[in-house]
């Protein structure tokens, strides 16, 4: 029965891969960040839930984990891409004297 979190930990992984290439802004993060995120989130998800006293063999600590993959990882895209586009906006525009603002030439 142990065997179980390696299964769903690559999975997660695979979720993580999969969030990176379908959302916006994926370029001001590293390309392993979702990834990892997406495989941590589920293996934390998944022993808390056998800790618990879930078993392994039913359904919902899957839909449980698997879902914890999606969602964080999600969250974190979309919120890390939008404070990572404006602060590198800030810094162009303090670096050029003003001159320069938000990729504008």
């Amino acid at each position: 029965m142990e065997m179980e979190i390696v299964y769903v930990t690559v999975v997660g992984a695979g979720i993580g891969i999969l969030l990176r290439y379908l959302l916006p802004g994926r370029e001001v993060y590293g390309v392993a960040l979702m990834p990892a995120l997406g495989a941590a989130v589920t293996a934390a998800t998944w022993a808390g839930l056998t800790w618990l006293g879930w078993k392994a063999d039913g359904g919902w600590i899957w839909l449980a984990a698997l879902g914890a993959a999606t969602v964080v990882p999600l969250v974190v895209a979309l919120i890390l891409s939008k404070r990572r586009q404006a602060a590198d906006a800030r810094h162009l525009h303090a670096l050029s004297g003003g001159r320069l603002s938000g990729g504008k030439a």
